[in-house]
């Protein structure tokens, strides 16, 4: 486990270019999975580390819905969602509709809608769409392409914000 933890804690070394974000102090998300209705609120970073723990309960929580697989989550896609929250959640629960999808989710998803990326960051747990109910949606994608951080998508007829930790970039 010791290994497991150091492995989990070096990646913690690193933040998405543009996201800054204290080296100390701790950082947590609420998050309410959409089509269960599971919430958890989940204090993952203390003090320069992230919490193997509680990144295995947020890896559950992301998990894809429809097949029930997961995959550990990107923990700069964590931070992207912490600061999103503290900027303009007013406390509450960011709403995830898609966190993780299994190749096999995002292959049907793909043949159904030209907008899905064959080889979607989804897949590789690098990616949430989410919204917050009580923030307009083209603050939250503002907010979101400030921190330049990783890829922006935004989808007001779908009602939710794609954010990942890929490339810097917009649609």
């Amino acid at each position: 486990m010791l290994l497991k933890t150091g492995a989990v804690a070096a990646v913690g070394c690193t933040l998405p270019m543009g996201l800054a974000l204290a080296s100390s102090g701790r950082r947590s998300v609420t998050l309410l999975e959409t089509h269960r209705n599971e919430v958890l609120t989940a204090e993952y970073w203390v003090d320069g580390w992230y919490n193997p723990d509680v990144l295995a309960q947020i890896n559950w929580i992301m998990r894809d819905w429809r097949t029930d697989e997961y995959r550990p989550m990107d923990p700069g896609l964590l931070d992207i969602l912490h600061v999103l929250q503290n900027e303009l959640g007013r406390g509450e629960p960011i709403h995830i509709i898609s966190g993780y999808r299994s190749p096999t989710t995002n292959a049907m998803l793909a043949a159904r809608n030209r907008g899905v990326a064959r080889n979607s960051y989804h897949i590789r747990g690098q990616a949430a769409d989410i919204r917050l109910p009580s923030t307009d949606l083209r603050s939250l994608r503002n907010l979101a392409m400030d921190l330049e951080a990783g890829g922006v998508g935004y989808y007001p007829r779908s009602n939710f914000v794609h954010v990942d930790t890929g490339p810097v970039r917009d649609w």
